[in-house]
């Protein structure tokens, strides 16, 4: 009777209770991924999260003792990092609005019925596909007091009359340093912002413009609305990327003149690098962490009331 039933059992129900080796299978197809981002992400991660409680400091015999939260009371009485907190603020929170304000522009154009419109999609692609550096040495030439082209078309043009020294003067380094940042991000955040539009249905906008919309109404009411979810989204992948730079504002600045483009990370890199404070410079990093999930998470959360 036994052997019956277990004859009629189906195939599935009779390897059911049988220990597989797909978990297993699974795991090892896995590990060339995974040790990577084990070994460059996590690791240095928890060793930077450990070296932020310790007095480390540069030197083949230096030694380091851990001293718990002494360099997060020193940083909250540091001038200097307050400054530069300040200004990487500035920098990401300017640098995402008008990041996103051009590029919503832009992939409205790109997404009408216009000639030449996938050459001109390739065109806008162009800055994501160069490096850093190369924009900041370009963007050098560009701001260059004597050769510089900026400087030679407002001349042209009659709006200047004399040489500006773009990323040396204390009151336009930041500004200039902010159009870079904005021309750099854009191809991006164009790219969502494109893709976004081109998954609204025109059923909507065919319904807005028979009951007597204008073409702003049908923006207002119908794209913005729609777009809501990838505008939270990439505004705060945008957020998080432009407060974490350094690259780009290196070449173009080292965060001067006087400290007036120096970012956070750029604050950091030079207590590690310049001064050999690793221990303190892996306490700046970890406080931008934090700052950044806590302002992160307040944005989103805030994004997504308004949306319910």
């Amino acid at each position: 009777m036994t052997l019956t039933a277990e004859r009629t059992r189906p195939p599935d129900a009779r390897r059911r209770g049988r220990p597989t080796s797909g978990g297993r299978e699974t795991l090892l197809l896995m590990l060339p991924a995974l040790v990577p981002v084990l070994v460059f992400s996590v690791g240095p991660l928890l060793y930077g999260m450990y070296l932020a409680f310790t007095d480390a400091r540069s030197g083949r015999n230096a030694e380091t003792s851990f001293v718990g939260l002494a360099n997060f009371g020193d940083l909250l009485t540091d001038g200097d990092f307050w400054a530069s907190f300040r200004i990487g603020l500035i920098w990401a929170v300017s640098v995402t609005v008008l990041q996103f304000t051009a590029s919503l522009g832009l992939a409205l154009l790109l997404n009408e019925n216009l000639r030449f419109r996938g050459f001109a999609r390739v065109l806008a692609l162009v800055p994501w596909a160069m490096p850093p550096v190369v924009i900041g040495l370009m963007w050098r030439l560009v701001y260059h007091p004597n050769a510089g082209i900026l400087n030679s078309v407002l001349q042209d043009l009659g709006l200047l009359g004399h040489n500006v020294d773009w990323l040396n003067d204390f009151s336009l380094a930041l500004p200039a340093v902010i159009v870079v940042g904005v021309w750099t991000g854009m191809p991006q955040t164009t790219v969502v912002l494109l893709a976004g539009l081109q998954g609204i249905p025109g059923e909507l906008y065919e319904a807005g413009q028979m009951d007597g919309a204008s073409a702003w109404r049908r923006f207002w009411n119908i794209t913005l609305p729609q777009l809501r979810p990838v505008i939270v989204t990439i505004t705060s992948l945008d957020f998080v990327w432009n407060i974490n730079q350094f690259g780009l504002v290196y070449v173009l600045t080292q965060g001067g003149p006087g400290g007036q483009t120096r970012l956070p990370l750029l604050f950091a890199y030079e207590e590690a690098f310049r001064y050999g404070f690793f221990g303190y410079a892996a306490t700046l990093g970890l406080a931008m962490v934090i700052v950044v999930l806590a302002v992160l998470g307040l944005y989103i959360g805030r994004q997504m009331r308004e949306a319910s």
